[in-house]
């Protein structure tokens, strides 16, 4: 069942009343000191507007007090995204492995950990797990002509034959 000021402050963020969702969800940590569910949305609020850095303890907040389900796959979506925006490469790929782990079917999840293992100048491992996803999802005939090949060379991308 959804509570009653979850519905509220998602439908301000859907009508982009941002800052009024802000407002309300501050209010909403002090008075559920202890609801996961109000410190995740106050998180995503704060990357909403802009508050990358501002929105990483409100994340860590709700991931100890225990999220589930969609809620919990989207803050560590969400943290590990806002540590990547934020140059913490080493934190993103933790939490976004984290992610992977408990959501291994999670696409985004997965294309958000190649941008990080990127920044962190691993190419082979972020392209192998970007092509994964693309051969995995494309309905492109002028990729599925090379599906073989592609994911042939996805886990050899540094390897030559002469």
């Amino acid at each position: 069942m959804t509570k009653p000021w979850r519905n509220q402050v998602e439908g301000l963020m859907r009508e982009q009343r941002l800052q009024e969702a802000k407002e309300r969800l501050l209010q909403l940590t002090e008075e559920r000191p202890d609801d996961p569910e109000v410190w995740v949305h106050t998180a995503w609020v704060h990357d909403s507007l802009g508050l990358e850095r501002e929105a990483v303890p409100y994340y860590e907040k709700a991931l100890t007090y225990g999220l589930t389900g969609n809620d919990l796959r989207d803050a560590l979506l969400g943290l590990g995204s806002t540590y990547r925006c934020l140059g913490e490469y080493n934190q993103a790929v933790q939490i976004l492995q984290t992610g992977v782990e408990q959501f291994p079917d999670h696409r985004g999840m997965k294309v958000f950990l190649a941008m990080a293992l990127y920044n962190l100048g691993q190419h082979r491992e972020a392209m192998e797990l970007l092509l994964t996803q693309l051969l995995e999802t494309t309905e492109d005939p002028t990729i599925n002509t090379y599906r073989k090949a592609l994911s042939f060379y996805a886990e050899r991308l540094d390897e030559t034959w002469e």
